[in-house]
């Protein structure tokens, strides 16, 4: 669509804008009414680690979301000359898990508690068993038990508990709901009400009645929304806490918020069965939509769901990027030291590239990428750790191509559950995130590491702002009955097929091989990480 065109739709409404608060980035994308990106903003924001937790500050959030909307007003004015006023739809992302509880004045009683926290052992070990299903140390319900079995004050005033994204939009609308995707990793999830499962809330009711509490689990959770219903409008007060200018006008529909993990299915057409998607980022986690649940609970294994309801597989990683990063800027440095000027994505990309000339098994290098707990392999903290034998081939190739490998170890666990013991079938996966930017390098790795096909597409740099675009999109743009898989294929991806590559044999066997070493090694780092050695 050229200026002209991307110009009228935004004057006459014709757009929808998505907001997602990914860990290291707030970014927003505003789309038109073909549903393509024409303006974008973002705002760049790190969390914390206070007294053990990670955790981003109320005032964190507020100056990233209005910054981020700011630089995507901006850039609209700059492109097109306009003065933005209204979007016609609005929708807020975000990471998901987590806790942020509430009392009746609307005060956080306590720090957000991010995804990233390993916490909650003992709460997710017992309510596992209790509900037998997955209960992961990320979500929502661990950490109100862990809470309680932590004896902390707060927990008997609790009038709200939610995510990120569903905080945001109940400020922005008065109104306490949830994407069902983001639902899920709340709380488990019936497939067939659409809603918390209500035997396990029974439950958990019963378990926790000796407390003597004045609120019961529905009392204070989100009310659960799929794709396309009805989540409010942007209020006066939303308005201007979201534009400091006060330009924006009220009364904008917004889509029921949701988290990362649908907004990433949403952005790589991967809502319907047998498709899948890895996103990888600071974290990295493959969501498959399943044909049939699993035969029985893994630990391993997030059950949630895609924003529409339909069940999904997750194998979650919580580390990905954050290791290799900052190997990066060690190369950064080095190369101001010696006084050259540096352009990171160059660096990056000529980084990345170098390490598909490195060993199929790298060499025999090794490397743990746990900059923070990892709940896959049984880290309750971060221990980043490379680690190589005499006998290595320790090149640059190598060891770049090891610090890639490593950031889709611990999620390779999870999918060999899938895999190999479920026999879970994908007829589609597609990458999106930081680690697949660099042209071929991280979607060969994957397809490798899980021996499938792997596509990306060209929208795929948008990420997670254009998901909760096109579910603002889908809000006001769907027809009677429309699924949003139907609308997806139709009016969004028709002819956008990406680029697609096949597993390559020596680099399979090379990454199985690596693997090997990978997992013969937890018990070393687990080791050291116990004996207090660092």
């Amino acid at each position: 669509m050229g200026i002209t065109e991307a110009k009228t739709a935004i004057l006459s409404n014709r757009t929808a804008l998505g907001i997602e608060f990914g860990s290291t980035r707030i970014k927003a994308v505003l789309v038109d009414d073909s549903n393509q990106p024409i303006a974008s903003g973002a705002y760049d924001w790190e969390n914390s680690y206070v007294d053990g937790i990670w955790t981003y500050s109320l005032e964190e959030i507020w100056k990233g979301l209005q910054g981020s909307y700011q630089s995507m007003a901006q850039d609209v004015k700059e492109k097109y000359g306009v003065e933005l006023k209204s979007v016609g739809a609005l929708g807020i992302s975000a990471m998901m898990h987590g806790y942020m509880p509430f009392n009746k004045e609307g005060e956080l009683m306590v720090p957000f508690r991010t995804w990233r926290n390993n916490i909650t052992g003992e709460a997710s070990e017992k309510l596992m068993d209790l509900f037998q299903y997955n209960i992961p140390q990320r979500w929502s319900i661990a950490h109100l038990y862990q809470a309680i079995l932590n004896k902390e004050p707060h927990v008997k005033d609790i009038d709200y508990i939610t995510t990120l994204e569903a905080y945001i939009h109940w400020k922005l609308t008065g109104r306490r709901v949830l994407g069902i995707g983001d639902a899920a990793g709340m709380f488990p999830i019936d497939i067939a009400t659409k809603d918390y499962n209500e035997e396990m809330v029974q439950k958990f009711d019963a378990l926790v009645a000796p407390e003597g509490f004045s609120w019961k689990l529905r009392d204070i959770m989100p009310q659960v929304l799929v794709a396309g219903q009805d989540a409010g409008t942007l209020t006066e007060e939303g308005a201007k806490l979201l534009d400091v200018s006060g330009k924006l006008k009220a009364g904008i529909p917004m889509c029921p918020p949701e988290g990362d993990a649908g907004t990433g299915m949403v952005a790589t057409n991967s809502v319907k069965q047998r498709t899948g998607n890895v996103s990888a980022g600071t974290s990295v986690f493959a969501m498959i939509v399943l044909e049939k649940e699993l035969s029985r609970p893994y630990k391993e294994i997030d059950m949630v769901t895609t924003p529409s309801g339909d069940l999904v597989a997750m194998a979650h990683s919580n580390n990905c990027t954050s290791d290799l990063n900052a190997w990066v800027g060690i190369f950064r440095e080095f190369a101001e030291a010696m006084g050259m000027e540096v352009d990171m994505n160059k660096l990056f990309g000529t980084l990345y590239r170098k390490a598909m000339e490195g060993d199929a098994d790298c060499g025999g290098l090794l490397s743990y990428c746990y900059f923070s707990g990892e709940h896959m392999t049984g880290f309750e903290e971060g221990r980043p750790l490379f680690a190589r034998s005499p006998e290595s081939k320790f090149t640059l190739a190598n060891f770049m191509r090891t610090n890639l490998y490593t950031c889709l170890g611990a999620m390779r666990v999870g999918l060999n559950i899938l895999l190999e013991q479920e026999h879970v079938k994908i007829d589609k996966l597609l990458g999106h995130g930081g680690l697949f930017k660099t042209e071929g390098v991280g979607q060969q790795i994957l397809a490798d590491a899980v021996n499938a096909p792997v596509s990306v597409m060209s929208t795929a740099g948008e990420g997670g702002a254009w998901g909760i675009a096109l579910l603002a999109s889908y809000l006001i743009n769907k027809e009677e009955g429309e699924t949003l898989g139907h609308f997806l294929d139709e009016k969004v991806f028709a002819g956008n097929e990406g680029s697609t590559l096949e597993p390559n044999p020596e680099g399979v066997e090379g990454y199985n091989r690596f693997m090997e070493r990978y997992m013969k090694g937890i018990s070393i780092e687990r080791a050291a990480v116990d004996s207090g050695i660092w």
